[in-house]
């Protein structure tokens, strides 16, 4: 995404006539429907001019025909000459609405490497995600591209959340959103919501000449008063775009499923019911997406399975099951609660490898010689029968100890796990381990503790394979297009950005870590070096972020640049179809071309189902991250006036940010509430106390207080428990230039 730059002021400064006619018409512009005089204007742009020189600039823009004076020495935009010109030179770009807080948005415009800024006022009712037209322009002396949007293409949403308020003759729905939004709702179709009840609501018309411009809506469920966990992960759902129930006709559709896998069914696949196989997974988990299998053969090569739930089997394209799955595209795991992709009866009953049970598979079988190379490969739909279904925790246990249920097959798969590992590693593959937070909740779902999930050598065991099946199932469909392309759904990651690279390593040198960025094989293994030193130094391990936000995002596509990331050539998702659209397309794709003739699908049709998928998983991890932050604040709100150990996780031009050590949960430390100012150097990685001449940086140590917790804007405010501190009450000078912040001493 292209830079976004401040705007210059003009405040306090005496203009040019040049530079005045210019900012006045800005001035204008940013005010299209305001009637201004000269002492006005004056006063808004916080000039030193006087009032004739004003004046004098205002009467040549009307002579332009850029403004028109009304009367009384007032005057207002001309909106006709603002569109005539617009018309004959604006351009006009197809892209996706990006949101910011103010309000304004960045439409990113596909084929345009610059983003398009579009002020709120030139929204015209486009929300988050909506595909628009736009109309562009580049204002006279100033870099940025401006637009506005003319045409809304496609709605990324048509249900929201909101608060109903009832009034006399007809109820208005107001709608989380930002810009914030109200709609309209007919008396007589409440579905006996009550006032203040949060609501959802489907928008019907998005500007209604009838209602005064508001949007019109019709209420499709009651959600109840606001405050309660559950209305919350419901709200957090629905306005990431997620519907909560299944439409009837799909759950009609899961609902006439066969129970019963047929003899003739078995008898057209592989049988391998009589291998040893295996599922791990967490302790809550229902939907069992994967199997491994392992077993000798009598060469002493050793044969791998790598076993995947069998939903095409099961979803057939183009059914109103199938639609309603690629239009989810992905299950979102909120922390109490899974909204899946598929109804239950095939996430957590036909489709899941249950153990003790035949199921129907699409298997991945590799052949392993000696030296633990793969010597052979083969794909295919299968008949499996899983033994034993372990959590993470019992199959670490028997990894460990060496005792237990199936304990051999257990300890050679994770044995091969690691070799896999270390050669992923040495080729190229970046160890970015961010910790995961979980929380234990009581049976109302409030959270009673929050933890760092412990990732060891069973997790990483089933990820592995999983590795391995994907890179696999991609490098046999590019090999055989390798003269007339196979389109497919890749899994990839371009390589960084290296200007946010450079930026990563200045801030990497000013806490102690050299990083070499001179190739992308450098800056993975700089990455990695990384890795390991954090496990030490906290600072370096607060540096684990910055260093993700350097990297492009993975996403799906039918063209395979490769994943930088895995250090994989080719790389896609076959493992999860259960919870993952991705994975579905590419079984289908894989299972048409295992026979000797090649099947190809529409490229453009299977790109734009990538983008849609790529963009679906986007809204789920923000979803996903919501939830963890509210149940972060829900947790810690509990503790008011208890102090924590804790980390100085970032800074900004009004205080600091700490997280806490054990449970993750940020919260900000306003310098207004300090006793002393503070100096904040450039790079925002350290900052001085003014009268103490105390020096802190990112990732050291400190003791916090938990003042306010705030759950309906996420956020915690903590006091900073500085001891030993000598505070002079005299400006303690080190001769910086940076920006000096207040504490409450200074403030009148």
């Amino acid at each position: 995404m292209s830079k976004r730059r401040k705007q210059s002021t003009v405040k306090g400064k005496k203009l040019s006539a040049f530079q005045l006619r210019r900012e006045i018409l800005k001035l204008f512009k940013r005010h299209p429907s305001k009637r201004l005089n000269p002492k006005q204007v004056a006063r808004k742009l916080k000039i030193t001019n006087n009032r004739d020189s004003v004046q004098d600039a205002m009467d040549k823009l009307a002579e332009k025909k850029e403004i028109i004076p009304l009367g009384d020495y007032k005057y207002k935009l001309n909106r006709k000459t603002q569109e005539e010109r617009d018309s004959q030179t604006g351009e006009k770009h197809i892209g996706k609405v990006d949101m910011t807080r103010s309000g304004d948005a960045y439409i990113i415009c596909e084929g345009k490497e610059e983003d398009v800024h579009v002020s709120a006022k030139y929204l015209n009712t486009a929300m988050n995600g909506d595909k628009v037209r736009i109309r562009t322009w580049r204002p006279r002396g100033r870099r940025k591209l401006e637009g506005e949007v003319i045409e809304i293409i496609e709605r990324s949403r048509s249900h929201f959340i909101g608060t109903l308020w009832k009034y006399p003759q007809y109820a208005l729905v107001s709608i989380d959103t930002n810009p914030s939004m109200d709609a309209i709702v007919d008396l007589n179709e409440l579905k006996d919501a009550n006032d203040e009840d949060r609501v959802v609501v489907r928008i019907d018309s998005w500007s209604s000449p009838k209602h005064g411009g508001n949007a019109t809506g019709t209420i499709t469920a009651v959600l109840g008063q606001a405050g309660s966990h559950d209305i919350e992960m419901k709200s957090i759902l629905i306005n990431n775009g997620f519907d909560l129930e299944f439409p009837e006709k799909v759950m009609r559709e899961a609902e006439f499923l066969p129970e019963r896998i047929s003899p003739q069914e078995i008898e057209r696949r592989k049988d391998l019911r009589d291998i040893p196989t295996l599922t791990i997974d967490p302790d809550d988990a229902k939907d069992f997406d994967d199997a491994l299998s392992i077993r000798h053969l009598k060469n002493g090569e050793i044969e791998i399975g790598i076993h995947i739930a069998d939903v095409t089997h099961y979803v057939k394209e183009g059914t109103p099951l199938d639609k309603e799955a690629l239009k989810r595209s992905t299950s979102v795991y909120l922390v109490d609660r899974v909204l899946p992709m598929l109804p239950e009866r095939l996430s957590n009953g036909l489709c899941s490898l249950r153990p003790h049970e035949d199921r129907l598979a699409f298997s991945a079988v590799f052949i392993m010689n000696k030296s633990h190379k793969i010597i052979d490969r083969w794909f295919g739909r299968t008949v499996i029968h899983s033994d034993r279904r372990f959590t993470y925790n019992e199959a670490q246990e028997i990894i460990d100890s060496g005792k237990g249920d199936m304990v051999k097959e257990l300890q050679e798969l994770n044995k091969l796990a690691k070799l896999l590992r270390k050669r992923r590693y040495k080729n190229g593959a970046i160890n970015f381990e961010t910790d995961e937070v979980k929380f234990k909740l009581d049976e109302n779902g409030s959270p009673v503790d929050v933890y760092v999930k412990e990732r060891k050598d069973a997790h990483l065991l089933v990820e592995d394979f999983m590795l391995l099946a994907n890179k696999e199932v991609a490098t046999y469909i590019s090999m055989k297009g390798r003269d007339n392309e196979i389109p497919f759904v890749y899994r990839v990651h371009d390589e960084p950005d290296p200007d946010k690279v450079e930026e990563m390593a200045r801030f990497a040198r000013e806490l102690g870590f050299d990083m070499d960025v001179g190739s992308p094989r450098a800056i993975a293994n700089s990455f990695n070096r990384l890795a390991k030193a954090a496990a030490d130094d906290p600072g370096l391990k607060l540096l684990s972020p910055i260093a993700i936000r350097t990297m492009a995002k993975a996403a799906y596509s039918s063209d395979n640049i490769g994943h930088y990331g895995l250090g994989f050539e080719y790389y896609s998702h076959f493992t999860s179809p259960i919870r993952r659209y991705s994975d579905v397309l590419a079984h289908r794709l894989l299972d048409r071309n295992l026979e000797q003739e090649v099947f190809r699908t529409n490229k453009h049709k299977l790109e734009e189902e990538c983008k849609h998928i790529s963009q679906q998983e986007r809204r789920a991890i923000n979803a996903e991250r919501e939830s963890v932050k509210y149940k972060q604040v829900e947790y810690i709100e509990k503790h008011l006036g208890e102090e924590f150990p804790a980390f100085i996780s970032g800074m900004i031009d009004s205080g600091i940010f700490v997280e806490l050590q054990d449970s993750r949960v940020e919260g900000m430390i306003p310098f207004e509430n300090m006793d002393e100012p503070f100096e904040v150097a450039d790079s925002r990685l350290r900052c001085v106390g003014l009268y103490s001449g105390q020096e802190y940086k990112m990732g050291q140590e400190v003791k916090v207080r938990i003042v306010r917790a705030d759950l309906s804007k996420r956020q915690v405010e903590m006091d900073w428990i500085r001891e030993d501190v000598a505070i002079s009450g005299k400006p303690h000078n080190k001769g910086r230039s940076q920006k000096i912040y207040r504490g409450k001493r200074n403030r009148k």
